[in-house]
């Protein structure tokens, strides 16, 4: 064949094997009622921390003419050494591949339909409106991989797991660059509550992903490396798994897509989303 014909054969071949990655719908429901956002290549600064200090100001007289007392300028020198001390620059993520996350947490309903069963604690009269659209919970990282393992045998025209805890930042920041502001978490997520909601009972973020801020903890694949960021690498072994995004009874210091903590948790408010890829 002559070496022209041969190397146009081959972009040919290359470009149509690319090209349904590059059709992929936005958004699709599996069987199962399940919806997944697709999710493009891009990157992030993960890790990154600047902590700042208020400047000092001489004490003034309030309203009765009493002056308050403050701390002196000496220990807003000691808190700006300890600031920069703390700082951490972060390190850049590339995601390469796009793939489709879970435009919503698992659900009771989504859970029953492939196992069969409900472990929640919350279900029924303990939460407002129908139970079944309220996020799964009581999951160990064991339970979502048989759930995934139960999922992969049922669809034939996907394949599914847990996402990596990169993918689940990059998608949980839709673009941010910054910490999400205590106004916004409390917009997007069921956060300092007495029970969890229903998924997409919030705001979504700017991608139209719902609830990764609050309502339940979230597993990802990866090893807890005992830090409050990740490492450029995840470790390859370990006793805990990664939970991100806090619960239903998170706070300000846990309602955040940049920090992560280690499983089981309270278990009662632990659940998970999954990712979607294409069977080769």
């Amino acid at each position: 064949m002559h070496a022209k014909l041969k190397i146009i054969l081959l972009l040919s071949l290359y470009i149509g094997a690319e090209r349904p990655l590059q059709a992929q719908e936005k958004t699709v429901t599996n069987s199962t009622g399940m919806e997944f956002v697709l999710i493009q290549p891009g990157s992030m600064v993960v890790g990154r921390y600047q902590p700042t200090v208020s400047a000092y100001v001489p004490p003034q007289p309030g309203p009765d003419g009493e002056v308050r007392k403050v701390l002196p300028p000496s220990a807003y020198k000691v808190a700006e050494k300890m600031a920069a001390e703390a700082a951490m620059p972060g390190f850049e993520v590339k995601l390469e591949r796009p793939y489709y996350i879970g435009k919503y947490e698992v659900t009771q309903e989504q859970w029953e339909k492939v196992m069969g069963s409900n472990p929640s604690f919350f279900q029924g009269d303990k939460v407002a409106g129908d139970a079944k659209k309220h996020p799964v919970g009581n999951i160990t990282w064991e339970d979502a991989q048989a759930f995934i393992k139960k999922l992969n045998r049922l669809d034939k025209k996907h394949l599914y797991r847990l996402p990596t805890e990169f993918e689940w930042e990059y998608a949980a920041r839709a673009g941010a660059k910054d910490e999400i502001p205590w106004a916004e978490a409390r917009a997007r997520g069921v956060i300092s509550d007495t029970t969890m909601r229903q998924v997409g009972s919030k705001e979504p973020n700017a991608w139209g992903i719902y609830d990764m801020i609050g309502n339940v903890w979230e597993w990802v694949q990866d090893y807890y490396n005992g830090k409050i960021f990740a490492d450029p690498v995840p470790p390859r072994s370990g006793k805990l798994h990664v939970l991100k995004g806090a619960s239903f009874t998170g706070d300000a210091k846990n309602a955040t897509y940049m920090t992560h903590a280690a499983g089981p948790g309270n278990g009662f408010d632990v659940g998970f989303r999954v990712v979607m890829e294409p069977r080769p």
